[in-house]
């Protein structure tokens, strides 16, 4: 069996949860299987001391990257700190000589700074999405994937989604049947695509200054099935239809159609775990019709409304 060379990253004031995932994954955790060939490699001069106070020490530092086959970087302290410049010539490095790199939630930043991303696609914990397309224009975010693969370049979104990437990389290296061991032995999902959708409520801006979209927005929430024409909203808060959708979009960042919808879409989430069926909440929420909610609904979260209710149901 091959045995790929894994170099996983560890930086000062590392997160104890996000270092754990990837050497649960790639540190042989299948009794009498070892599949991966495991090294901590410091990424700065120690001691390394966690964000909660532990200290680690490393077994190599980043001449571990050299061998590397695989070359995790399971977290970033600060989206606005660049890393190390040590750190980013070695992975420039490592990856100009065929490694391939991964970065896990805030890890992807560290690839962005080492310019490795530019042209191409990757995720990232979607709190951050914005800050990162802001900071690296260039790098075509996924804001809603788990994780992105394009081949040399690995990045995944945050908590959990890092699990399902390391265990995707699983698959290809060792096949699904081990894959599958291993995720029953850590009791997780044995495979969830990378396209598919972050598990999270998405919180809407909830207005700005003014006070009469304020109060607009919380008197839409309450009557998202008939919510009105834009020129009757407009006329409730004694405002031109222009200057309306201009404040509005001010507040929220987003038009007053987009707005209802992604309301309407969270809401919807909400009827599903309760039981309701589709046609019901598709007619409680003022979408045109069923199918209008289906397409709305798989365009946002990348799953049915039938497979979201069963993800989070566990049925």
């Amino acid at each position: 069996m091959v045995c790929p060379r894994v170099a996983l990253l560890v930086c000062d004031r590392f997160s104890p949860f996000h270092l754990s995932v990837p050497g649960l994954v790639f540190g042989n955790s299948l009794p009498g299987e070892v599949l991966f060939d495991l090294r901590l490699c410091a990424a700065e001069p120690g001691p390394l001391t966690s964000s909660l106070g532990l200290q680690l020490v490393a077994g190599e530092d980043l001449s571990g990257l050299a061998t590397a086959d695989l070359v995790v970087v399971p977290y970033w302290r600060a989206p606005e700190e660049r890393p190390p410049e040590p750190l980013l010539q070695a992975l420039q490095q490592a990856h100009g000589r065929g490694a391939r790199l991964v970065g896990l939630c805030l890890g992807t930043y560290v690839l962005a700074y080492a310019g490795l991303l530019d042209g191409r696609p990757a995720a990232t914990h979607w709190e951050f999405a914005a800050d990162f397309a802001a900071r690296f224009p260039a790098v075509g975010l996924d804001a809603q994937a788990l994780y992105r693969d394009d081949g040399d370049l690995v990045t995944s979104a945050g908590t959990a989604a890092s699990l399902d990437c390391c265990l995707h990389l699983v698959r290809q290296y060792h096949g699904p049947a081990l894959a599958n061991r291993l995720a029953r032995r850590l009791v997780v999902a044995p495979h969830r695509e990378g396209g598919q959708a972050q598990f999270i409520e998405r919180p809407l801006p909830q207005g700005g200054a003014d006070a009469r979209i304020n109060g607009l927005l919380a008197r839409l929430e309450q009557q998202l099935a008939a919510p009105g024409s834009l020129d009757e909203l407009a006329a409730s808060v004694a405002m031109s239809r222009r200057t309306f959708t201009r404040k509005f979009l001010q507040a929220t960042g987003l038009s007053v159609g987009e707005w209802l919808t992604q309301r309407r879409l969270q809401q919807a989430q909400g009827l599903l775990l309760a039981g309701h069926s589709v046609a019901r909440i598709a007619e409680q929420l003022g979408f045109a019709s069923e199918a209008a909610l289906r397409t709305q609904f798989k365009r946002q979260y990348r799953l049915t409304p039938s497979q979201w209710r069963r993800n989070f149901q566990g049925q």
